[in-house]
């Protein structure tokens, strides 16, 4: 029987910003609260503990003022995080299926894990489901990421309890999943990418209804990630054509690149490259494709146009300059 474990996470940073902060670890977890839910979306089990601070002892004070904690309950009641984990992930019993509101909780879950020598038990790769995206699918927020908060209203689950709470928010989290139609929406699951492929037997293809994903191994540098044939491909994922390029890979900010292929069979289809740096500062790509038809195809083509306007325009000014010099 499959089991549904919605968590959510609580953590505090440094004061001080970016120039207080650990490498690697801007997230310290002080929180952790958790529902256990069968396959119809009853709850079985909560699991709910606060952690102990180690690396940022004071409070930032958005956290403070979103979370109404304070460094003194976490110093008194908090545990810790290892014991904690531990606890969490015998709670949470074989093969479970994750499910968070956004894609950060495993992310900081896991690199806190790395900061205190925990070794990581999730399968590689590792997939959840992501709620907040679902909900933002099936309600035609397309891109837009709605609050928790927000989508409870709108759905009229309001209970009487607060939000910015670990349990609290699972719990609200897994009010709103039962609400969505989850077999329609159980198709586009998530990857967490705090851990990727090291070499192309592991790399990443996923199908989705209307779209695919391709996660490529590391990288020294993103000129290498472009000169692999697999990275830079198009294949139609409906019939796995290998297609011919309309508009060649352009970038628009040297980390997101696009380009247009055409399927004789399902025609336009946009290719979308993403850029990504591992925490060692190696590069991965995730591609996506989808098929996006005539209008699609345009907003491609007017895009390359736009970037090649701006590269003539940047041209044109270091010209000038040079001049004047």
């Amino acid at each position: 029987m499959k089991t549904y474990i919605v968590f959510d996470l609580e953590w505090n940073q440094s004061p001080q910003g970016k120039e207080g902060s650990i490498e690697n670890f801007p997230f310290e977890i002080i929180e952790i609260g958790a529902v256990k839910l069968d396959e119809t979306f009853r709850v079985l089990d909560e699991f709910h503990k606060l952690v102990k601070p180690q690396v940022y002892k004071e409070m930032h004070y958005m956290i403070s003022e979103v979370t109404h904690m304070d460094i003194q309950e976490l110093k008194e009641q908090g545990e810790d995080f290892a014991c904690v984990v531990q606890e969490f992930l015998d709670w949470c019993e074989d093969e479970p299926v994750f499910c968070t509101w956004g894609p950060m909780d495993l992310t900081e879950l896991q690199r806190n894990m790395v900061y205190y020598g925990m070794e990581i038990p999730f399968p590689m790769p590792l997939y959840y489901y992501d709620i907040q995206k679902l909900y933002s699918l099936r309600f035609g927020y397309g891109k837009v990421r709605v609050s928790l908060d927000t989508a409870v209203a709108e759905m009229g689950i309001m209970e009487e309890r607060p939000f910015h709470r670990a349990l609290d928010d699972a719990y609200y989290t897994g009010k709103v999943m039962a609400y969505l139609d989850f077999s329609e929406m159980e198709p586009y699951i998530s990857l967490d990418y705090f851990r990727v492929p090291q070499c192309r037997a592991e790399e990443i293809y996923l199908v989705f209804p209307d779209y695919s994903k391709y996660v490529s191994r590391t990288f020294e540098s993103k000129e290498e990630a472009l000169e692999d044939k697999t990275v830079t491909d198009m294949v139609c994922f409906q019939c796995r054509r290998m297609l011919r390029k309309k508009v060649r890979w352009f970038s628009v900010n040297q980390k997101v690149y696009f380009c247009l292929a055409v399927c004789p069979e399902h025609g336009f289809l946009r290719g979308k490259i993403r850029m990504k740096k591992t925490d060692d500062e190696k590069i991965y790509a995730v591609k996506t494709i989808k098929i996006v038809g005539e209008e699609g195809a345009r907003q491609v083509m007017d895009k390359k146009e736009e970037v090649r306007k701006k590269r003539n325009m940047k041209n044109r000014l270091s010209r000038i300059r040079k001049k004047q010099i």
